[in-house]
């Protein structure tokens, strides 16, 4: 844990048009960095991007991995200050493991893993030369989810594991970067509860996760609140409203054994 993660310079953020990536964006620009804007749907990044001042933006499927490589070559080619990646892209997929069609759900599911894990694989895995070379403090920041730590939505099966495989992964990268002597580089997991964001839009309730009807959940700004003081105060995993907790008593539980046992390898 250090001072504070906000030494970077320049942000790459994906899934920024809307959501908590637009939060995380609007914050960041506030605090005077640059930020770049990254999505599938062009016209709702060109309005965002207008709307909170963006520096730039880009056309990218997270999802469609042979389209990464390129895309890092061009944003770094374009705008060599990238200092900050936020994987952030997300989709949630109501699927029934035992009675949906076995050809749609796994095709749901195929693209719900590209997007949610080999997407963020990718891009931070492309990212990372780049970032090895710098003087100053570059940062990782990916989004996973309480449901990554318990798995309590039953309608959400392939979500769950990949925001799991999302914390178990940012554990080792943080870890791997430090054994290797890049201590300069922070690698951070931020952990929302349920948000009111439009990431339940394909349930046959998209509004179930606003507070009209979820009385635990948090509002953006409510949200964005404190993912800002564990940003602010350096910490390496931030969780918000009930997932603070949970996250507490993860690191309360096998976060000493972590450390001890990757200190040995």
């Amino acid at each position: 844990m250090g001072s504070t993660k906000y030494d970077f310079k320049c942000a790459v953020i994906t899934g920024g048009a809307g959501g908590i990536g637009k939060g995380l964006a609007i914050d960041f620009i506030k605090r005077g960095k640059k930020v770049i804007l990254v999505g599938r749907t062009k016209s709702k990044l060109e309005a965002t991007s207008k709307e909170i001042g963006a520096a730039a933006y880009y056309v990218l499927d997270t999802g469609v991995i042979q389209d990464i490589a390129p895309f890092i070559t061009r944003v770094l080619s374009d705008h060599p200050d990238v200092d900050c990646l936020v994987n952030n892209a997300g989709v949630q997929r109501p699927l029934d493991m035992v009675n949906d069609d076995p050809a749609t759900l796994l095709a749901k599911a195929d693209e719900e893993i590209n997007i949610n894990v080999h997407g963020p694989l990718h891009l931070a895995v492309g990212f990372l030369p780049h970032f090895k070379k710098s003087n100053g403090t570059p940062l990782i920041i990916n989004v996973s989810s309480i449901l990554g730590y318990n798995p309590f939505m039953t309608i959400n099966p392939v979500y769950s594991g990949t925001k799991a495989w999302v914390h178990f992964w940012t554990m080792n990268l943080r870890t791997q970067l430090h054994q290797n002597g890049y201590n300069n580089i922070g690698v951070v997991e931020i952990v929302p509860p349920t948000v009111a964001t439009d990431l339940h839009r394909e349930r046959a309730d998209p509004d179930d996760n606003k507070k009209h009807n979820n009385k635990s959940a948090l509002s953006i700004d409510e949200f964005l609140a404190e993912v800002n003081t564990g940003l602010e105060s350096g910490k390496d995993t931030i969780g918000a409203g009930a997932a603070k907790d949970l996250v507490e008593r993860w690191y309360s539980a096998y976060g000493d054994e972590y450390d001890e046992k990757t200190a040995r390898n």
